[in-house]
């Protein structure tokens, strides 16, 4: 009786029963060590020996809250498609205020090139996400470039000079990520999260440029699908479309998924539906497999 109900499991249930034998869990990996801080990461790993396509995601919370734990739910379809998935922390405000979590973000990705064939990442399929700051930090990680200097602290993982180039990432899976911070910092899209982030940190108005996505587009960037409510109270649905429309602009293949009426996530399940309908379509028209 017993196989016979389990045979009976719908798709998505057989998935799930499945999944624990599927892959191993790497928690808590420590991937830097700065001011006094182990920034550490989750890896979930596919346990055959193939290489495959790897999801790095950063949690929300407008850099001074949040956890990678909280989001194990947005890692969970990228799971389903068979991808290996980096869920990672970084430094939030009360331990280091900015750039730190840009820093962290740039030297997860650098470590987990550096550990691929550890735990199976394909180094030219690796795609970047996040939700809120999250997605403001697969943004920053996938488009700011070695000679800003956001990676010296890398080096404290012992990483040389050479080792510290990576490949261009393959995608970037924004959502609802803030793309400009010096215009959160003051005036009418002034927000507290942003201005904690920068403190009073005496080159704050400079370094919220140079944190900022859009002072970053240029061609050659990898493909960049932004998500994002148009009603959104906590990042200006503004920002996206500034940013869409400047990266079509320089050449780069860019689409902003409009959540007419959203908010600041929390999508409703056919909302949802569509938004990852719309990601495995994006995937596979820039060849990271098929919808």
């Amino acid at each position: 009786m017993a196989t016979f109900a389990y045979a009976q499991l719908p798709p998505a249930a057989d998935w799930a029963a499945h999944a624990q034998n599927e892959y191993q869990v790497f928690p808590n990996v420590t991937y830097l060590t700065a001011t006094g801080y182990e920034s550490k990461l989750d890896i979930y790993q596919r346990r055959d020996t193939a290489t495959h396509p790897t999801l790095i995601f950063f949690h929300g919370g407008g850099w001074v809250r949040g956890t990678k734990e909280a989001s194990a739910m947005s890692i969970v379809p990228w799971l389903e498609m068979g991808w290996n998935v980096v869920n990672v922390e970084y430094r939030m405000a009360r331990v280091a205020l900015a750039p730190a979590a840009v820093e962290d973000g740039l030297c997860a990705l650098r470590y987990a090139v550096a550990q691929a064939k550890t735990y199976g990442i394909d180094t030219n399929r690796i795609v970047l996400s996040g939700e809120s700051a999250g997605g403001h930090l697969a943004l920053t990680t996938g488009m700011i470039p070695e000679s800003a200097g956001f990676t010296h602290v890398c080096a404290g993982g012992a990483f040389t000079q050479s080792e510290s180039a990576v490949p261009k990432v393959a995608a970037i899976i924004n959502w609802y990520g803030i793309t400009d911070v010096a215009d959160l910092l003051a005036g009418s899209n002034a927000r507290a999260y942003a201005v904690q982030w920068l403190g009073s940190l005496p080159n704050r108005d400079d370094l919220a440029r140079r944190v900022s996505p859009l002072n970053y587009v240029r061609s050659g960037l990898p493909p960049i699908l932004s998500i994002q409510g148009d009603a959104d109270p906590i990042v200006p649905y503004s920002q996206n479309v500034r940013l869409r429309d400047a990266l079509l602009k320089a050449g780069v293949t860019a689409e902003l998924l409009t959540i007419p009426g959203g908010g600041h996530g929390n999508f409703k399940p056919d909302e949802r539906t569509k938004i990852y309908l719309k990601i495995r379509e994006f995937l596979a028209k820039n060849g990271l497999g098929g919808a």
